[in-house]
């Protein structure tokens, strides 16, 4: 028996519909013209294309594409039926704003190296920056579009999907939305497989039509690899990791829930009337639990109560308390605290008793968290100007800024349980306060000082990094992930 596959062929500026695509061509004028192929019978695309790049502020490629409208979602895999050429050639996933070179447009690229980024241009004829994934030679990747939102996820050969990275990139409602390939070298043409194409058009949406999608994720420091514990979509912020590192816990609703890191259900932690917030966090024998909360109207005090749920026990009667940090010797409890309208970083014994105010400067001092060996406690505060990380001995002597590179707005220092790195979350410079739903990167820095690293860029802000996250053998640490996503049915 023979089988006969039947290829539609396109050439470099041809339309009409081949596979999902309407229309593709050549995008600023490559030496060697491009085109692309598809196989009913397969469903694998194939793209040949010279082109010098897709970079700085003026691409040439080719590119199969649709018009779409909004929302959008495309899976694909990505081979060569070529072999060599450049390093750096690529194919991917692109949504684009137009067809002139210099268009803006986000992207998931595979390079021949084994690279898969997250590639974008915000203005017309700007530069093209990138996010780079953790996880090389991909088997599956995926970009997705939620608003302005654009995302970037990944899948090893037989594995899930991991997250890569989120952040706004405002292309306009309608795009063109397709396959792109580049040889990286004009006077070389190079031939992209492309197979398992999924194309999802979620549509338009207003912020009415919008609700918060979760994502619950752990990060490993040496790999930079993401691994999704939970996703739906609910709002639930600031995850702590239990003792034994087997459990996460978290807040969603007003209240507290555990689920194993493996992911599963949600269990319910009761907390009696205390409808809390998202700054809680366990003792450092496991046993018990500080949370921040409130009953009725009331402002955010702190209770302590045994860690599975029980009798709730008030520490702070002054309100408002936002409890942050637990001396390693579990006798003392670090807060943030309005008193008199200023917000200032204070302690008091886990049994309750006076308070004492350890920072007097003009602005907010937030976020207090003890190191594991109770000489310092790390803040974030305003008083430069600009939020950054602090240091302070626990009596509140010898404060000092402990931030470095660019100014960039810096929140929750999360010291590791062996005492080597900081973790926190930065804003841009320009924003003030830590409010959700903004691009946002989550930081890594040598706690003997140094400069630091990003390891995860996303869309996420207040909920996303709270309160102390790490594992207990300080390999990874938890945090969450936003979405705005249109209303499924």
């Amino acid at each position: 028996m023979r089988i006969t596959t039947l290829f539609l062929i396109a050439s470099a500026a041809a339309c009409g519909q081949i596979g999902h695509f309407q229309s593709n061509g050549d995008i600023g004028a490559p030496a060697k013209p491009g085109s692309t192929s598809f196989s009913k019978q397969t469903g694998e695309y194939r793209i040949s294309a010279s082109g010098a790049n897709i970079w700085a502020g003026r691409d040439s490629f080719h590119f199969a594409s649709k018009p779409v409208s909004g929302d959008v979602e495309m899976t694909a895999s990505i081979a060569w039926a070529t072999p060599g050429g450049h390093e750096h050639k690529k194919a991917g996933l692109m949504l684009r704003a137009g067809r002139d070179p210099g268009a803006p447009h986000a992207s998931v690229m595979v390079h021949a190296d084994g690279l898969v980024s997250l590639q974008f241009r915000r203005t017309r004829g700007g530069p093209t920056e990138e996010v780079r994934s953790a996880l090389k030679s991909a088997a599956r990747i995926r970009l997705m579009r939620d608003g302005d939102v654009v995302s970037m996820e990944a899948a090893p050969a037989g594995g899930d999907f991991e997250p890569s990275a989120a952040l706004t990139v405002a292309l306009g409602e309608n795009v063109e939305a397709g396959l792109a390939v580049c040889s990286h070298d004009d006077n070389d043409l190079q031939t992209a497989v492309i197979s398992g194409f999924e194309l999802k058009e979620h549509g338009t949406a207003s912020a009415k039509e919008r609700v918060v999608e979760s994502t619950l994720e752990i990060v490993d420091i040496s790999t930079g690899r993401r691994r999704i514990v939970r996703r739906a979509a609910e709002h639930f912020e600031a995850p702590n990791w239990t003792q034994d590192g087997k459990t996460l816990v978290y807040n969603g609703g007003g209240k507290i829930w555990r689920i194993p890191v493996s992911g599963g259900t949600p269990v319910h932690i009761p907390t009696g009337e205390v409808r809390v917030n998202n700054d809680h966090g366990l003792s450092p024998d496991g046993k018990l639990m500080a949370v921040s909360g409130s009953v009725a109207r009331s402002q955010s005090q702190i209770y302590v109560m045994p860690a599975l749920g029980g009798e709730m026990r008030l520490v702070t009667p002054k309100a408002p308390s936002y409890w942050h940090g637990w001396s390693p010797d579990g006798k003392t409890l670090a807060y943030c605290a309005s008193r008199g309208g200023e917000y200032d970083i204070y302690t008091i014994p886990v049994e309750g008793g006076e308070e004492t105010r350890l920072t007097t400067a003009k602005g907010l001092d937030d976020g207090p968290e003890y190191s594991p060996d109770g000489r310092s406690i790390y803040f974030n505060s305003v008083r430069s100007g600009i939020m950054r990380i602090w240091r302070m001995k626990p009596d509140g002597s010898d404060q000092e800024m402990v931030s470095q590179g660019p100014p960039s707005a810096d929140w929750f220092a999360h010291p590791s349980p062996d005492g080597q790195w900081l973790a926190y979350i930065s804003y841009d410079a320009s924003v003030e306060g830590h409010p959700a739903n903004k691009d946002v990167t989550l930081r890594l820095a040598p706690a003997s000082g140094g400069a630091p690293k990003t390891l995860v860029t996303l869309f996420g802000g207040q909920g996303t990094m709270n309160v102390p996250s790490w594992s207990p053998d300080s390999r990874s640490f938890a945090f969450v992930s936003y979405r705005l996503v249109k209303k499924r049915p």
